[in-house]
């Protein structure tokens, strides 16, 4: 992508706001910041590795002194439901077109806003139904990493608060790391250097991300609420953008 300095500058300014989503909620860096990224230009394929990056580099920052704060037999007992449903949507993602995958990826994060503006609960109490939400959590979250509220929403209902972000965080590592493997195994290309200069920026996010986390999780509700709000007017003139291609 042939980007102006202004273009650099807001997406500077969306990395910034990637950083203090994921670590202000434990989710969501994705969901928030790719159908913003994509009016600025480019195709999910463009964003994901630049977006893998950030979150493999700040899980690890977050997680050195906090790997006692992770619920690992819960981790452990939800992976094999998530992973391969992840590696069918790694498929998914190089194999489908770049349209395609746009349109995908601004038709689930609409769901999502509809969910949070009208304040929805996405997790069930029943068994069958908390696995198909990690299947089809796992399967979205490897074709564009926007598949964390499913994989939340069961989460939540299993992990105590104080262990949730960490856990969260675990997972995005490992689910990350394997699209990131195939993505340097098929040969997609990665702007290693834009990738390490937009650290900086999300550094700043992450940090107030960390400050501000309990009061965002104190006010999720009405967060999630004005934030769905605005990324459904993202989603539909992102959709309109890409049908008019």
């Amino acid at each position: 992508m042939n980007l102006t300095p202004l273009e650099i500058a807001i997406i500077g300014l969306i990395f910034t706001w990637i950083g203090f989503v994921r670590t202000g909620l434990g989710f969501g860096g994705a969901v928030l910041g790719l159908p913003i990224l994509m009016l600025v230009g480019g195709s999910p394929i463009d964003w994901l590795p630049i977006i893998g990056i950030h979150l493999l580099f700040f899980s690890s920052i977050t997680l050195s002194n906090s790997l006692k704060q992770v619920d690992w037999p819960y981790l452990k007992k939800s992976l094999p439901w998530i992973i391969p449903a992840q590696i069918m949507g790694v498929i998914g993602l190089l194999s489908l077109s770049p349209i395609i995958m746009t349109v995908i990826v601004y038709a689930i994060t609409s769901f999502y806003a509809i969910t949070w503006i009208t304040n929805s609960n996405i997790a069930s109490k029943k068994n069958w139904v908390n696995r198909l939400l990690l299947i089809v959590g796992g399967y979205i979250s490897g074709t564009s990493l926007t598949g964390g509220a499913l994989l939340v929403a069961v989460y939540a209902a299993n992990i105590e608060v104080k262990k949730l972000r960490n856990t969260l965080f675990v997972l995005w590592f490992l689910v990350v790391s394997i699209k990131m493997t195939a993505f340097i195994y098929v040969g997609v290309y990665i702007d290693w250097k834009f990738s390490l200069l937009l650290i900086p920026v999300a550094g700043l996010g992450h940090i107030i991300g960390l400050k501000s986390h309990d009061k965002l999780i104190k006010n999720d509700a009405k967060f999630k609420r004005w934030i769905g709000g605005a990324l459904l007017l993202v989603c539909i003139i992102g959709l309109i953008k890409a049908v008019n291609l």
